[in-house]
């Protein structure tokens, strides 16, 4: 009986992890994504300083 709790455990394991694989690499998630991606690049350098003499 515990090897059958187990393996429908990891079933539904696999099928959540899939779906929100499918879910972030979706289409509609695209936008988002590139967004997300250039976050990085949207912060001030931390060791640049604009001190004009």
């Amino acid at each position: 009986m515990i090897a059958i709790i187990n393996a429908l455990a990891t079933i539904l394991a696999m099928a959540t992890f899939l779906g929100i694989c499918w879910w972030a690499f979706s289409r509609g998630r695209a936008q988002a994504n590139r967004e997300a991606a250039m976050l990085p690049f949207a912060l001030p350098d931390e060791g640049a300083t604009d001190k004009k003499n």
